[in-house]
């Protein structure tokens, strides 16, 4: 159900179907997009990184890293596309974290698991 909302990007008062932006922004977002595409479409470009991406084409960082997440602009085509690790910011193509801080957040659950194993409680208990 439609509902008021202010926008995202510019804090218009509008009415929200899908999307949290207004139909200016998600009409800016559109030609950012489409200047970003024909920019790495051209052949010289296509192994452009994100930061020469946007240097190239002054659209912001965290709407190219966007793209990349949604899909949108595929790691496939142009492979020095991605966007930042949530945990130690390195440069990844898919998920939210790196192989890395993935491994690191499996030891580190598996420890949690034989610690809590070895005790002699069945379970913790925590009094307020």
């Amino acid at each position: 159900m439609p509902e008021l909302e202010n926008c995202k990007g510019c804090g218009k008062l509008f009415v929200r179907v899908s999307s949290p932006y207004c139909r200016d922004c998600l009409n800016e977002q559109e030609k950012q997009f489409d200047t970003v595409y024909s920019y790495i479409r051209k052949q010289e470009n296509r192994m452009s990184t994100v930061t020469q991406v946007h240097e190239a084409t002054d659209v912001d960082l965290d709407w190219i890293y966007q793209w990349i997440r949604e899909g949108r602009l595929k790691t496939a085509v142009f492979p020095n596309l991605g966007y930042p690790c949530r945990s130690c910011g390195r440069t990844i193509q898919n998920g939210t974290l790196c192989e890395h801080c993935r491994k690191k957040l499996e030891r580190d659950m598996q420890q949690e698991h034989i610690d809590d194993s070895q005790t002699n409680f069945k379970g913790k208990t925590y009094h307020t």
